[in-house]
């Protein structure tokens, strides 16, 4: 019995927690429909390259991941320091420091990308590489706004 409750509960807070980097899909994000199937997935854009190329970011993947890693850790910081009712303007430096840290990550995703993606697809030319510079722009946008 206990082990369904505890399994209940796990359940229940990973369907209430968005993945990272994804909106939930009740909130799409500014100026996008929520293109969400019904398993919560999104669908995997037509000028995605999945499977057909090394990626910008892979000769960084282990360093990514572990800043990724300790940006995890400061959240589940932010949640301990809630739950023990800390002072909220050091919630919100510590929220300050993991955003920095999330920005940070995502500069360097989109150096990356630049970089190796968008300028591999320029070189080939044609509506590849038009396809490209709109992808890597919109990217930009959705930086500056946030």
């Amino acid at each position: 019995m206990k082990a369904e409750v505890s399994q209940t509960t796990q359940d229940r807070a990973a369907q209430s927690q968005p993945e990272l980097g994804r909106p939930e899909a009740s909130q799409p994000e500014a100026g996008r429909s929520d293109e969400s199937q019904p398993d919560g997935s999104r669908p995997t854009p037509p000028h995605s390259d999945h499977g057909k190329s090394q990626h910008g970011y892979a000769n960084s993947k282990d360093e990514y991941t572990a800043r990724l890693r300790r940006i995890e850790g400061q959240v589940r910081g932010l949640q301990r320091m809630v739950a023990e009712d800390k002072y909220c303007i050091d919630i919100l430096t510590q929220v300050s420091a993991a955003t920095r840290a999330l920005q940070s990550v995502a500069l360097g995703l989109l150096s990356d990308h630049l970089a190796h993606c968008v300028a591999q697809a320029v070189a080939e030319g044609g509506p590849a590489a038009d396809e490209k510079v709109r992808e890597a722009t919109a990217a930009i946008a959705r930086l500056v706004r946030s």
